[in-house]
């Protein structure tokens, strides 16, 4: 760097420093801008990733055959149970084979139905018709959060790549200080301390923006394995997108939520279950009956001969058995209104939480967007004018600049907040659900 004869010389150890720091950053610098131009390829669109997951993700798929395969448990239960086919031989005496030598001597064949006091298998059937609509309702909960998660990762994808792009774009602002820096120590007006200031904050946003790259692949792994994908081939970059209008109040969303939340039916096909486990249990004192006929057949002229009987169960342990029974029937009802109303003030609070969020990022992105960052543009330009003059020194505008830039990264990080508070309020109080849809596959959208 050339420097005029009536400057004191500069100190080895600064420009040996300030060379190194420079040559490490812009090393970096080209690695990372090498990455991005493979992520760069590729748009990214936020309905073909919640597909993908949609299609893809095991756990869902898992959710959704456990709820199919609880469908097929209900005609099960209300099947009676299976007939008891049974035969045998009577003889008279040890010594020898005796059929058809004596009336006492008979081969003997039966049949036998147990049949359940009536209403019992309609209970058995009502009690896993609803843990089948419990669980389907837990599918599509789990298929809400997945599309949340999905849109969570996918606006933090967004807006670090628009933080990456403007710490790009400020870069270059820092280098017009720095060449601003460099001509007025040129001239003997500067210093070298603003020199270095200059390409020391030049070179740090260099390394924020290495830091932003890595970001950019830890987010591309966790949205890879939210859409169940595992190619580690780059994403790409999101497409371009504003933000969410969202017109509902806290109150309508409460309502919403308690009409629609997948949480709270789930929880009111358990409640409804245990209801019918409950009267189950206490028709269970009844007894059943069994049926049985029988055909004897003695041969070599001595008639045939046949039976029928009927049996029921005694419940003489009903103090041990049944009562218990019940008891616990009771207790388990018990437990799941409990869990109902606390999942619903959960999800109340949830909404609430969230709603507040997304009121605030609204509040603070018009703030930014209107405000601040204009202002802080238009006193960057003016600072840099007035450093060129001498009326404004180097760590004025230096401050001045970082200040734009931490405002422009606070609000694409507040745009965030924003459409991820959206999606955790759809997820939880259901909007856009496809909730009990004519297939349950039909969730996969």
């Amino acid at each position: 760097m050339w420097m005029p004869s009536n400057r004191e010389e500069k100190p080895a150890k600064a420009v040996g420093s300030a060379l190194l720091l420079a040559v490490f950053c812009l090393s970096l610098a080209a690695f990372f801008s090498t990455q991005a131009a493979e992520v760069f390829a590729y748009e990214l669109t936020l309905q073909g990733l919640i597909d993908e997951a949609l299609n893809n993700n095991p756990e869902l798929q898992a959710s959704m055959y456990r709820a199919s395969g609880a469908e097929y448990r209900i005609p099960q239960v209300k099947s009676l149970p299976d007939p008891l086919l049974s035969f045998g031989y009577q003889n008279e005496g040890f010594s020898r084979y005796s059929y058809g030598q004596s009336e006492d001597s008979q081969w003997i064949f039966s049949a036998s139905q147990t049949i359940p006091f009536p209403g019992k298998l309609a209970l058995k059937g009502e009690a896993a018709g609803h843990e089948s609509e419990s669980l389907r309702a837990n599918y599509e909960a789990l298929r809400l959060k997945t599309i949340s998660k999905v849109k969570e990762l996918y606006f933090d994808l967004y807006a670090t790549y628009k933080t990456a792009d403007l710490v790009g774009e400020r870069n270059r602002l820092f280098s017009r200080v720095e060449e601003a820096a460099l001509s007025l120590y040129a001239s003997g007006k500067g210093s070298q301390q603003d020199v270095l200031l200059a390409q020391t904050e030049k070179y740090l946003l260099v390394e924020k923006e290495a830091l932003l790259r890595q970001k950019i692949q830890s987010l591309d792994a966790q949205l890879c394995g939210a859409i169940g994908r595992t190619s580690d081939l780059p994403l790409g970059r999101p497409a371009e997108t504003s933000p969410s209008s969202f017109a509902y109040t806290t109150d309508e969303l409460i309502r919403i939520a308690e009409d629609r939340s997948p949480e709270l039916k789930a929880k009111d096909g358990t409640i409804k279950s245990s209801e019918a486990r409950l009267s189950f249990a206490k028709k269970d004192y009844i007894p059943d009956f069994t049926v049985t006929g029988g055909y004897i057949a003695r041969g070599n002229g001595f008639g045939d001969m046949w039976s029928l009987t009927t049996s029921i169960n005694v419940p003489i342990f009903y103090r041990t058995k049944q009562r218990h029974a019940v008891n616990e029937a009771n207790a388990s009802l018990m437990e799941a209104s409990s869990d109902r109303a606390a999942t619903r003030l959960a999800i109340i609070s949830f909404v609430r939480d969230n709603y507040s969020l997304l009121k605030s990022s609204d509040k603070l992105m018009s703030l930014y967007r209107d405000g601040l960052i204009p202002k802080s543009r238009q006193d960057v330009e003016l600072a840099l004018s007035g450093y060129r003059t001498g009326s404004v020194d180097a760590f004025t505008v230096i401050s001045k600049l970082k200040s734009v830039i931490d405002f422009e990264i606070s609000y694409w990080g507040q745009f965030a907040e924003h459409e991820k508070a959206i999606a955790r309020i759809e997820a939880a109080t259901g909007l856009g659900s496809a909730y009990f849809s004519d297939s349950l596959g039909a969730g996969h959208e």
